[in-house]
């Protein structure tokens, strides 16, 4: 065993039992280098990445290869997961040196940490136009013996790029004409054929379609409105999502949400359920509440665990292939569906060929029929079919599960959750919110400053600006969704530290590790929303989000900064913007602020209240007010209920609607407040 057997993360654990002599990455793994003036050997993956297995098997488990590396390098592996501080500082400069990034990412640094080569998978064997890692292993080291000085110029270079300003200059004025740049480019972008946008590969754009849903909200645009619903429909029924236990896979590997790359993380489901509670809050449609609930039951089932924290991922691969969990034969699903096999067959895409190396990826062929309420018989076929597949596939070997529990991760499926209780009413869904949001708070927060990772009991690495906003956002989240007031309290707490802990007043903008996290290359800071919303886009919401709650305009302008500085970038790639550019209309449109005044319990307040949770709002934000709130926000005072009934107050730019106790008015306030201002 090497110096990783004493880790908890499941990826670094992996690798625990390799003949490589690898170290975490530590204070004592950089002296190590410097003390035996030898490059560092830098791997990043994660725990559900199918190639990093791939790597791992055919390099890291090789004899012949560990002597290489053992002999020449500091071997250090890192948990992406864990340390995004490292995999975007290291990302950068791999994406520099070749033009493209993914995972496992290999970089290989001077002793002090800077990079001078990289690349991502490197096989056994020369093949593909790629050198086997063995001679790439041989080239570097002989490289740093031989051509010191070539080594440190190109070392200076890069150092040079990952230290140069990461942001664009201040663009001024966000305008209406941004969100329409972007919905044109968005539209030019998008598959008429099969929804989504671009070619294959596929990845869930679940923040971009929030975007576009808000986009319709404002403008009437059928167009946004479509895209939206078709692109989640078309994620739900097709491979890419597990028509048999629930849940999202990674991507798809076509065009057409098929093949998908099997591993199931946290986030991706999360952003998925938010978006589906927010298009069924616009079209009530059954299919679409279908895909936030059968998401939601994976969730309980399989990634929930006893304390309530939410696990990270599923592996993709089983038995050392990729999707065998997850594929059946035709003779399989013949035996298991048996008289109800014809309609399996029909709604499913069904063949004896298969879609997938042999075997079926389930997909909604059609859709008429498997899940239109027009045909409750079929309906109730599939629905046989997938508990007895679901009992089946339980008896194989399962894909690894990755137990760690990360506050930026949970955050984002807690604001999922809460909004989906909310708009369902569902009082199994507010305990699994509520444990979620008790046990992260317990077990991640210090003094107001959260940390990133629990695993096995564990506390470990000091949150980064995304689990520091994400968590004071979900926060936020579970006060609308039960106006205990300790939950709103808890999330300004978390707003004071994160300004002061994170923000750059020089230029506008916060860095993604705090003040006081340990000192590496360059202080990372990460602008775009990838496969997670960017710290940025978070912290800007919060921002503008606690402005309301507590009517401080300081805030309130450095989430205006934030969006600023990157307004010009984003509505010129609304793909890598999307979570940005649904935050901004708050700024640009401002905050449709309601207030419920009345015993939060009461008949009156729970009535208003679905109101409010079951439409579409872009930029709500919502309170509960009453004569026993212990809290004083500066949205809430004064609103008090009239006449000792519940009372609903819809405020926007400065401008109060009448006060009203009835569902119908509220509906229609709510109604006017959605439209643009004039």
């Amino acid at each position: 065993m090497n110096a990783l057997k004493n880790e908890t993360s499941p990826y670094l654990l992996q690798h625990a039992a390799n003949p490589v002599e690898w170290y975490p990455w530590s204070p004592a793994a950089l002296a190590r280098a410097r003390e035996l003036d030898r490059p560092i050997l830098l791997s990043i993956g994660y725990a559900a990445c199918h190639w990093c297995h791939v790597m791992a098997h055919e390099s890291f488990e090789d004899e012949a290869t560990a002597q290489l590396m053992n002999e020449s390098f500091v071997n250090i592996k890192v948990d992406r997961e864990e340390r995004p501080d490292l995999d975007s500082i290291y990302m950068q400069a791999v994406q520099a040196m070749t033009g493209s990034g993914g995972w496992p990412m290999t970089v290989f640094l001077t002793p002090d940490g800077v990079p001078f080569f990289g690349g991502t998978y490197f096989p056994k064997h020369d093949r593909h136009g790629l050198p086997s890692f063995a001679r790439v292993l041989q080239g570097v080291a002989h490289a740093y013996r031989a051509q010191p000085d070539r080594v440190a110029e190109t070392a200076r270079a890069l150092r040079g790029i990952l230290s140069a300003p990461s942001q664009p200059p201040a663009s001024g004025a966000l305008t209406d004409a941004g969100f329409n740049q972007a919905v044109r480019l968005l539209t030019a972008s998008y598959d008429e054929r099969y929804a989504g946008f671009g070619d294959a590969p596929k990845f869930p754009p679940s923040m971009t379609l929030r975007f576009l849903l808000i986009h319709w909200s404002r403008t009437g645009d059928e167009k946004a409105l479509s895209m939206v619903r078709d692109t989640y429909l078309a994620m739900f029924r097709g491979g890419i999502y597990d028509q048999v236990g629930g849940g999202l896979h990674r991507y798809a590997v076509d065009d057409r949400w098929l093949v998908p790359h099997f591993e199931k993380m946290l986030y991706d489901n999360a952003l998925f359920v938010g978006v589906g509670v927010a298009l069924w809050k616009v079209t009530h449609d059954d299919e679409v509440r279908r895909g936030v609930e059968e998401t939601l039951t994976w969730l309980r089932r399989e990634m929930t665990s006893p304390e309530g924290g939410f696990y990270s991922s599923l592996d993709a691969d089983s038995e050392g292939h990729e999707g065998r969990f997850y594929t059946w034969s035709d003779a399989e699903l013949r035996r298991i569906a048996g008289t109800d096999f014809e309609i399996v067959r029909d709604v499913w895409g069904v063949s004896e060929a298969g879609n997938f190396e042999g075997a079926n990826i389930l997909h909604v062929a059609r859709p008429s029929r498997g899940n239109a309420p027009c045909d409750p018989a079929a309906r109730s076929a599939m629905a046989r079919v997938r508990e007895s597949l679901y009992a089946a596939r339980g008896r194989r070997v399962w894909p690894a599960r990755d137990e760690k529990v990360v506050t930026s991760w949970n955050a984002l499926m807690l604001r999922s959750i809460s909004q989906a209780a909310a708009a369902f009413e569902d009082a199994n869904l507010r305990d699994v919110a509520l444990a979620n949001a008790d046990f992260l708070w317990r077990t991640l927060v210090r003094d107001a400053r959260v940390f990133r990772i629990y695993k096995s009991g564990q506390v470990k690495v000091p949150g980064f600006l995304e689990d520091q906003a994400s968590l004071a956002l979900a926060l936020m989240d579970v006060y609308e969704l039960t106006f205990d007031d300790q939950w709103i309290g808890r999330a300004l707490e978390l707003t004071r530290a994160t300004v002061a802990h994170f923000c750059d007043r020089t230029s506008g903008l916060f860095f993604d590790a705090a003040h006081d996290h340990e000192t590496l290359v360059t202080r990372p800071r990460d602008v775009a929303d990838n496969a997670t919303p960017s710290g940025q886009s978070l912290v800007a919401e919060l921002l503008l989000r606690a402005a309301e709650f507590a009517g401080d305009e300081t805030w309130r302008s450095l989430g205006e900064g934030v969006l600023g500085q990157l307004w010009e970038i984003a509505v010129r790639n609304p793909l890598g913007f999307g979570n940005l550019l649904a935050v901004a209309d708050i700024a640009v449109n401002g905050a449709v602020q309601v207030v419920l005044s009345g015993a939060p319990e009461s008949d009156g307040v729970r009535v208003l209240h679905r109101v409010v949770a079951q439409k579409f709002v872009p930029s709500l934000v919502l309170g509960g007010a009453d004569h026993g709130s212990r809290l004083p926000l500066a949205l809430t005072a004064g609103k008090l209920a009239i006449d000792g009934m519940a009372t609903a107050y819809v405020c926007r730019r400065y401008v109060c609607d009448a006060p009203t106790h009835h569902r119908e008015e509220l509906a229609t306030q709510l109604e006017r407040a959605i439209l643009p201002v004039t």
